[in-house]
């Protein structure tokens, strides 16, 4: 992930993006909510410091002969002080189902957790969200907090190395 495909994500050039990617972007675009809700982060808070806040953030493409956009992995910034990352993670709709996700999903928490800073992945997803579960669930990350949000009750997962499994 680059500052300028979040750039033209943001402005809503579809087609400068999908040549940043080289691949197709699906037919609901993310928009601009969809993009601030995914980073935590402005635009201007990206540019600011893209090293930190594009820390492992990767688009998600299939493998087809004609490669298409099929979601992304972020995490919300790189390691903290105390060794910590948060991952986040969409799937467009027409993939979903497929192992898209726990193979974007555990290729990123992986390659993290092999990063020398980080001790530990944490990640959040609502109780009603059972493909996202099953994904971190699989991936060897266990509930370590619940808090109540608007939508519904949100699980805090976490998974150090000695727990994580693909």
């Amino acid at each position: 992930m680059t500052v300028k495909v979040v750039e033209a994500v943001f402005d809503g050039r579809r087609a400068e993006t999908e040549a940043l990617l080289g691949a197709k972007m699906p037919a609901a675009w993310p928009g601009r909510a969809l993009v601030e809700r995914a980073f935590l982060a402005r635009i201007d808070a990206v540019r600011a410091d893209p090293d930190h806040r594009l820390w492992g953030d990767r688009v998600a493409l299939s493998r087809e002969p004609s490669p298409r956009v099929i979601g992304s992995v972020v995490f919300h910034g790189g390691p903290d002080a105390e060794g910590l990352v948060e991952v986040a993670y969409g799937i467009e709709e027409e993939s979903q189902r497929q192992g898209y996700g726990f193979e974007a999903v555990g290729a990123s928490v992986e390659w993290a957790l092999a990063e020398p800073r980080v001790r530990a992945v944490r990640a959040s997803t609502f109780t009603w969200h059972l493909a996202s579960r099953r994904i971190l669930e699989k991936l060897g990350f266990r509930v370590v907090a619940t808090e109540d949000d608007l939508l519904g009750e949100m699980l805090k997962y976490q998974v150090d190395p000695s727990a994580f499994r693909r």
